[in-house]
Protein backbone atom coordinates (compact mmCIF):
# COMPACT_ATOMS: atom_id res chain seq x y z
CA UNK A 1 0.00 0.00 0.00
CA UNK A 2 1.91 3.02 -1.20
CA UNK A 3 1.06 6.68 -1.06
CA UNK A 4 -0.41 8.23 -4.16
CA UNK A 5 1.74 9.57 -6.95
CA UNK A 6 0.87 13.21 -6.26
CA UNK A 7 3.27 15.56 -4.54
CA UNK A 8 1.00 16.76 -1.73
CA UNK A 9 -0.06 15.37 1.62
CA UNK A 10 -3.59 16.23 2.69
CA UNK A 11 -4.45 16.75 6.35
CA UNK A 12 -7.71 15.36 7.80
CA UNK A 13 -9.06 18.93 7.55
CA UNK A 14 -8.59 19.23 3.78
CA UNK A 15 -5.32 21.20 3.85
CA UNK A 16 -2.47 20.17 1.56
CA UNK A 17 1.26 20.01 2.24
CA UNK A 18 4.21 18.67 0.21
CA UNK A 19 4.92 14.97 0.61
CA UNK A 20 7.61 12.81 -1.03
CA UNK A 21 6.76 9.99 -3.37
CA UNK A 22 6.46 6.47 -1.97
CA UNK A 23 9.44 4.16 -1.89
CA UNK A 24 9.86 1.92 -4.93
CA UNK A 25 8.46 -1.58 -4.52
CA UNK A 26 11.83 -3.16 -5.24
CA UNK A 27 13.47 -1.62 -2.15
CA UNK A 28 14.95 -4.29 0.12
CA UNK A 29 16.88 -4.63 3.31
CA UNK A 30 18.19 -1.68 5.27
CA UNK A 31 19.67 0.26 2.35
CA UNK A 32 18.02 3.57 1.49
CA UNK A 33 16.13 3.61 -1.79
CA UNK A 34 17.78 6.83 -2.91
CA UNK A 35 14.48 8.14 -4.24
CA UNK A 36 15.50 11.77 -3.94
CA UNK A 37 13.32 12.43 -0.90
CA UNK A 38 16.22 13.00 1.50
CA UNK A 39 16.56 9.38 2.62
CA UNK A 40 14.31 7.15 4.72
CA UNK A 41 11.88 8.68 7.17
CA UNK A 42 13.09 6.34 9.93
CA UNK A 43 16.41 4.52 10.35
CA UNK A 44 16.75 1.85 13.03
CA UNK A 45 20.29 0.65 13.75
CA UNK A 46 21.27 -2.18 16.13
CA UNK A 47 18.24 -1.51 18.34
CA UNK A 48 18.24 -3.43 21.63
CA UNK A 49 15.69 -3.65 24.44
CA UNK A 50 16.36 -5.96 27.40
CA UNK A 51 13.92 -6.13 30.30
CA UNK A 52 15.80 -6.99 33.52
CA UNK A 53 14.82 -10.01 35.61
CA UNK A 54 15.28 -9.39 39.33
CA UNK A 55 15.10 -11.37 42.55
CA UNK A 56 14.31 -10.07 46.00
CA UNK A 57 11.79 -7.66 47.51
CA UNK A 58 13.62 -5.02 49.50
CA UNK A 59 17.03 -5.49 47.90
CA UNK A 60 16.66 -6.57 44.30
CA UNK A 61 19.39 -8.30 42.35
CA UNK A 62 19.45 -8.63 38.60
CA UNK A 63 19.59 -12.31 37.65
CA UNK A 64 19.05 -12.03 33.91
CA UNK A 65 17.17 -10.22 31.17
CA UNK A 66 14.39 -10.82 28.68
CA UNK A 67 15.88 -10.03 25.29
CA UNK A 68 12.72 -8.68 23.69
CA UNK A 69 14.57 -6.88 20.87
CA UNK A 70 18.18 -7.82 20.29
CA UNK A 71 20.05 -5.85 17.65
CA UNK A 72 17.69 -5.17 14.74
CA UNK A 73 18.27 -2.76 11.85
CA UNK A 74 15.92 -1.57 9.11
CA UNK A 75 14.71 1.54 7.27
CA UNK A 76 11.19 2.86 6.83
CA UNK A 77 10.88 4.71 3.54
CA UNK A 78 8.66 7.77 3.13
CA UNK A 79 5.16 6.94 1.98
CA UNK A 80 5.48 3.16 2.29
CA UNK A 81 3.79 0.61 4.53
CA UNK A 82 6.20 -1.70 6.36
CA UNK A 83 4.74 -4.85 7.88
CA UNK A 84 6.14 -6.53 11.00
CA UNK A 85 5.11 -10.18 11.41
CA UNK A 86 6.02 -13.06 13.69
CA UNK A 87 4.76 -15.19 16.52
CA UNK A 88 3.60 -13.76 19.84
CA UNK A 89 6.60 -12.67 21.88
CA UNK A 90 8.94 -12.08 18.93
CA UNK A 91 9.34 -8.36 19.71
CA UNK A 92 7.00 -6.69 17.21
CA UNK A 93 5.09 -4.51 19.67
CA UNK A 94 8.23 -3.74 21.66
CA UNK A 95 9.86 -2.48 18.46
CA UNK A 96 6.84 -0.24 17.80
CA UNK A 97 6.96 1.18 21.32
CA UNK A 98 10.67 1.85 21.00
CA UNK A 99 10.11 3.82 17.79
CA UNK A 100 7.30 5.72 19.54
CA UNK A 101 9.63 6.32 22.51
CA UNK A 102 7.09 4.80 24.86
CA UNK A 103 9.99 2.57 25.98
CA UNK A 104 13.63 3.52 26.48
CA UNK A 105 16.05 1.52 24.34
CA UNK A 106 18.83 -0.40 26.08
CA UNK A 107 21.14 0.50 23.19
CA UNK A 108 21.04 1.29 19.50
CA UNK A 109 19.84 4.25 17.49
CA UNK A 110 16.54 5.47 16.05
CA UNK A 111 16.76 8.30 13.52
CA UNK A 112 13.62 10.21 12.52
CA UNK A 113 14.07 12.53 9.54
CA UNK A 114 17.84 12.34 9.99
CA UNK A 115 17.80 13.19 13.71
CA UNK A 116 18.64 10.74 16.49
CA UNK A 117 15.60 10.59 18.79
CA UNK A 118 16.76 7.68 20.95
CA UNK A 119 17.61 9.83 23.99
CA UNK A 120 15.39 12.87 23.47
CA UNK A 121 13.51 14.21 26.47
CA UNK A 122 11.14 17.00 27.38
CA UNK A 123 10.07 19.52 24.74
CA UNK A 124 12.22 17.92 22.03
CA UNK A 125 10.54 14.53 22.51
CA UNK A 126 7.11 16.16 22.63
CA UNK A 127 7.78 17.80 19.26
CA UNK A 128 8.69 14.42 17.71
CA UNK A 129 5.50 12.83 19.04
CA UNK A 130 3.46 15.27 17.01
CA UNK A 131 4.90 13.54 13.94
CA UNK A 132 4.65 9.92 15.18
CA UNK A 133 1.34 8.51 16.35
CA UNK A 134 0.08 5.04 17.22
CA UNK A 135 -3.12 3.00 16.90
CA UNK A 136 -3.20 0.55 19.78
CA UNK A 137 -4.23 -3.08 19.62
CA UNK A 138 -7.13 -3.09 22.08
CA UNK A 139 -9.87 -0.54 21.26
CA UNK A 140 -11.50 -1.25 24.63
CA UNK A 141 -8.59 -0.41 26.97
CA UNK A 142 -6.98 2.34 24.86
CA UNK A 143 -9.90 4.76 25.37
CA UNK A 144 -10.64 6.50 28.68
CA UNK A 145 -14.16 5.36 29.68
CA UNK A 146 -14.72 8.55 31.71
CA UNK A 147 -14.24 10.91 28.78
CA UNK A 148 -16.50 11.68 25.85
CA UNK A 149 -15.39 10.88 22.31
CA UNK A 150 -15.03 14.58 21.57
CA UNK A 151 -12.66 14.97 24.52
CA UNK A 152 -10.63 11.86 23.58
CA UNK A 153 -10.09 12.83 19.94
CA UNK A 154 -9.45 16.46 20.88
CA UNK A 155 -6.92 15.66 23.61
CA UNK A 156 -3.87 15.81 21.26
CA UNK A 157 -4.82 19.41 20.43
CA UNK A 158 -4.90 20.28 24.14
CA UNK A 159 -1.59 18.55 24.90
CA UNK A 160 0.23 20.35 22.09
CA UNK A 161 -1.44 23.73 22.59
CA UNK A 162 -3.32 23.71 19.29
CA UNK A 163 -6.79 25.09 18.54
CA UNK A 164 -7.36 26.78 21.93
CA UNK A 165 -10.78 28.04 20.82
CA UNK A 166 -13.42 25.50 21.91
CA UNK A 167 -15.56 26.03 18.83
CA UNK A 168 -12.66 25.50 16.43
CA UNK A 169 -11.54 22.39 18.31
CA UNK A 170 -15.03 20.89 18.26
CA UNK A 171 -15.30 21.56 14.53
CA UNK A 172 -11.90 19.92 13.90
CA UNK A 173 -12.85 16.85 15.97
CA UNK A 174 -16.13 16.45 14.12
CA UNK A 175 -14.29 16.60 10.78
CA UNK A 176 -11.96 13.88 12.04
CA UNK A 177 -14.92 11.76 13.10
CA UNK A 178 -16.48 12.16 9.68
CA UNK A 179 -13.20 11.27 7.93
CA UNK A 180 -13.08 7.87 9.69
CA UNK A 181 -16.75 7.04 9.15
CA UNK A 182 -18.20 8.14 12.49
CA UNK A 183 -21.28 10.30 12.93
CA UNK A 184 -20.17 13.80 14.07
CA UNK A 185 -23.39 14.08 16.07
CA UNK A 186 -22.00 11.44 18.48
CA UNK A 187 -19.42 13.95 19.75
CA UNK A 188 -20.71 13.80 23.36
CA UNK A 189 -21.09 10.02 23.62
CA UNK A 190 -18.89 7.77 25.74
CA UNK A 191 -16.77 4.80 24.56
CA UNK A 192 -19.12 2.17 26.01
CA UNK A 193 -21.82 3.38 23.63
CA UNK A 194 -19.84 2.25 20.56
CA UNK A 195 -19.08 -1.13 19.03
CA UNK A 196 -15.55 -2.54 18.82
CA UNK A 197 -15.09 -1.41 15.23
CA UNK A 198 -16.34 2.07 16.03
CA UNK A 199 -13.97 2.31 18.99
CA UNK A 200 -11.05 1.44 16.77
CA UNK A 201 -12.16 4.18 14.37
CA UNK A 202 -12.05 6.56 17.34
CA UNK A 203 -8.47 5.46 17.96
CA UNK A 204 -7.64 6.10 14.30
CA UNK A 205 -9.18 9.59 14.47
CA UNK A 206 -7.17 10.43 17.59
CA UNK A 207 -3.95 9.23 15.93
CA UNK A 208 -4.63 11.39 12.85
CA UNK A 209 -5.52 14.56 14.78
CA UNK A 210 -2.04 16.10 14.53
CA UNK A 211 -1.52 15.07 10.89
CA UNK A 212 1.50 12.83 11.67
CA UNK A 213 4.12 11.69 9.19
CA UNK A 214 4.45 8.20 10.70
CA UNK A 215 1.54 6.06 11.87
CA UNK A 216 2.19 2.84 13.81
CA UNK A 217 -0.70 0.37 13.76
CA UNK A 218 -0.13 -2.32 16.40
CA UNK A 219 -2.39 -5.21 15.39
CA UNK A 220 -5.30 -2.81 14.84
CA UNK A 221 -7.83 -5.50 13.86
CA UNK A 222 -6.85 -8.52 15.98
CA UNK A 223 -9.42 -7.70 18.68
CA UNK A 224 -12.25 -7.18 16.19
CA UNK A 225 -14.80 -9.52 14.62
CA UNK A 226 -13.94 -10.80 11.16
CA UNK A 227 -16.90 -8.91 9.69
CA UNK A 228 -15.48 -5.63 11.03
CA UNK A 229 -11.82 -6.20 10.21
CA UNK A 230 -12.19 -5.53 6.47
CA UNK A 231 -13.91 -2.20 7.17
CA UNK A 232 -11.06 -0.97 9.40
CA UNK A 233 -8.38 -2.23 6.99
CA UNK A 234 -10.01 -0.50 4.03
CA UNK A 235 -10.26 2.67 6.10
CA UNK A 236 -6.53 2.55 6.86
CA UNK A 237 -5.68 1.96 3.19
CA UNK A 238 -7.82 4.89 2.10
CA UNK A 239 -6.39 7.24 4.74
CA UNK A 240 -2.81 6.22 3.94
CA UNK A 241 -3.27 7.00 0.27
CA UNK A 242 -5.26 10.18 0.82
CA UNK A 243 -3.04 11.69 3.55
CA UNK A 244 0.33 10.41 2.29
CA UNK A 245 1.13 8.61 5.54
CA UNK A 246 4.06 6.33 6.24
CA UNK A 247 2.76 3.29 8.13
CA UNK A 248 4.25 0.52 10.27
CA UNK A 249 1.67 -2.26 10.28
CA UNK A 250 1.99 -5.05 12.87
CA UNK A 251 -0.11 -8.20 12.50
CA UNK A 252 -0.24 -11.97 12.88
CA UNK A 253 -2.40 -12.55 9.81
CA UNK A 254 -0.05 -12.92 6.85
CA UNK A 255 -2.90 -12.54 4.36
CA UNK A 256 -3.73 -9.14 5.83
CA UNK A 257 -0.06 -8.11 5.74
CA UNK A 258 0.22 -9.05 2.06
CA UNK A 259 -2.89 -6.99 1.33
CA UNK A 260 -1.68 -3.94 3.26
CA UNK A 261 2.11 -3.70 3.01
CA UNK A 262 4.78 -2.73 0.47
CA UNK A 263 7.59 -4.39 2.43
CA UNK A 264 7.57 -7.05 5.15
CA UNK A 265 9.99 -7.78 7.99
CA UNK A 266 9.74 -11.19 9.69
CA UNK A 267 10.83 -11.32 13.35
CA UNK A 268 11.77 -14.28 15.52
CA UNK A 269 12.89 -14.00 19.16
CA UNK A 270 13.88 -10.36 18.90
CA UNK A 271 15.69 -10.67 15.56
CA UNK A 272 14.73 -9.76 11.98
CA UNK A 273 15.27 -13.00 10.02
CA UNK A 274 13.98 -11.84 6.61
CA UNK A 275 13.00 -8.50 5.10
CA UNK A 276 12.06 -7.37 1.62
CA UNK A 277 9.28 -6.36 -0.76
CA UNK A 278 6.02 -8.14 -0.05
CA UNK A 279 5.73 -9.74 -3.49
CA UNK A 280 9.27 -11.15 -3.38
CA UNK A 281 8.94 -12.44 0.16
CA UNK A 282 5.59 -14.17 -0.43
CA UNK A 283 6.57 -15.59 -3.83
CA UNK A 284 9.96 -16.95 -2.77
CA UNK A 285 10.57 -16.94 1.02
CA UNK A 286 14.12 -18.06 1.75
CA UNK A 287 14.14 -18.37 5.54
CA UNK A 288 12.65 -21.62 6.94
CA UNK A 289 10.70 -19.67 9.56
CA UNK A 290 9.08 -17.42 6.95
CA UNK A 291 8.18 -20.49 4.90
CA UNK A 292 6.68 -22.19 7.97
CA UNK A 293 4.49 -19.15 8.66
CA UNK A 294 3.25 -19.10 5.06
CA UNK A 295 2.65 -22.87 5.02
CA UNK A 296 0.44 -22.53 8.11
CA UNK A 297 -1.91 -20.03 6.45
CA UNK A 298 -5.24 -21.75 5.66
CA UNK A 299 -6.18 -21.65 1.97
CA UNK A 300 -9.78 -21.89 0.74
CA UNK A 301 -8.95 -24.23 -2.15
CA UNK A 302 -10.75 -27.62 -2.41
CA UNK A 303 -8.09 -28.92 -4.81
CA UNK A 304 -5.52 -28.78 -2.00
CA UNK A 305 -7.58 -30.88 0.40
CA UNK A 306 -5.55 -33.72 1.81
CA UNK A 307 -2.18 -32.10 1.12
CA UNK A 308 0.39 -32.86 3.78
CA UNK A 309 1.59 -29.96 5.90
CA UNK A 310 4.73 -29.96 7.98
CA UNK A 311 4.18 -27.77 11.03
CA UNK A 312 7.15 -26.55 13.05
CA UNK A 313 8.18 -28.83 15.87
CA UNK A 314 9.02 -27.82 19.40
CA UNK A 315 8.12 -24.73 21.39
CA UNK A 316 9.35 -21.18 21.01
CA UNK A 317 12.44 -20.81 23.25
CA UNK A 318 12.37 -18.32 26.09
CA UNK A 319 13.62 -14.84 25.18
CA UNK A 320 15.33 -14.83 28.58
CA UNK A 321 17.53 -17.71 27.42
CA UNK A 322 17.56 -17.75 23.61
CA UNK A 323 19.53 -20.36 21.65
CA UNK A 324 23.08 -19.52 20.65
CA UNK A 325 23.98 -18.20 17.19
CA UNK A 326 20.91 -18.68 14.94
CA UNK A 327 17.94 -18.54 17.28
CA UNK A 328 15.81 -20.66 15.01
CA UNK A 329 18.17 -23.64 14.81
CA UNK A 330 16.38 -25.58 17.60
CA UNK A 331 13.25 -25.79 15.41
CA UNK A 332 14.71 -25.58 11.92
CA UNK A 333 14.40 -28.61 9.61
CA UNK A 334 17.65 -27.62 7.83
CA UNK A 335 19.77 -26.97 10.93
CA UNK A 336 23.46 -27.85 10.69
CA UNK A 337 26.26 -27.61 13.30
CA UNK A 338 27.24 -24.22 11.85
CA UNK A 339 23.81 -22.81 12.82
CA UNK A 340 24.52 -23.23 16.54
CA UNK A 341 28.05 -21.85 16.27
CA UNK A 342 27.85 -18.76 14.05
CA UNK A 343 25.05 -16.20 13.88
CA UNK A 344 23.89 -15.57 10.30
CA UNK A 345 23.73 -11.98 9.06
CA UNK A 346 21.05 -10.41 6.88
CA UNK A 347 22.31 -10.88 3.33
CA UNK A 348 20.93 -10.68 -0.17
CA UNK A 349 20.37 -14.24 -1.45
CA UNK A 350 19.49 -13.24 -5.03
CA UNK A 351 15.76 -13.58 -4.42
CA UNK A 352 14.83 -9.94 -3.76
CA UNK A 353 14.91 -10.23 0.05
CA UNK A 354 17.55 -9.97 2.78
CA UNK A 355 17.78 -13.26 4.72
CA UNK A 356 19.58 -14.24 7.93
CA UNK A 357 20.18 -17.92 7.16
CA UNK A 358 23.26 -20.03 6.41
CA UNK A 359 21.22 -22.50 4.32
CA UNK A 360 18.30 -20.65 2.65
CA UNK A 361 15.48 -22.69 1.15
CA UNK A 362 15.23 -23.62 -2.51
CA UNK A 363 12.02 -23.65 -4.53
CA UNK A 364 11.82 -27.45 -4.40
CA UNK A 365 12.11 -27.39 -0.62
CA UNK A 366 9.41 -24.74 -0.40
CA UNK A 367 7.06 -26.81 -2.53
CA UNK A 368 7.69 -29.77 -0.23
CA UNK A 369 6.64 -27.65 2.75
CA UNK A 370 3.32 -26.82 1.09
CA UNK A 371 4.08 -23.17 0.28
CA UNK A 372 1.82 -22.54 -2.70
CA UNK A 373 3.70 -19.53 -4.09
CA UNK A 374 6.81 -21.66 -4.63
CA UNK A 375 5.04 -23.90 -7.14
Amino acid sequence: MSAGEGDTRTSPFGEEAPVPSAAPAAQTGIVSSGNGSGGPLVRVRQLVKHFPLTRGIIIQHKIGAVRAVDGISFDIERGETLGLVGETGCGKSTTARLIMRLLEATSGEIDFEGKDITRLKGAALKAVRREVQMIFQDPYSSLNPRKTIGSIIGEPFAIHGMLPDRGERKQAVQKLMESVGLNPEHYNRYPHEFSGGQRQRIGVARALALNPKLLIADEPVSALDVSIQAQVLNLLRDLQRRLGLTVVFIAHDLSVVRHMCDRVAVMYLGKVVEIGPGDALYDFPRHPYTAALLAAVPVADPTRRGEERRPLGGDVPSPANPPSACRFHTRCPKAQPLCSEQEPLLEDKDSGTMVACHFPLTRDELAGMGVRSAR
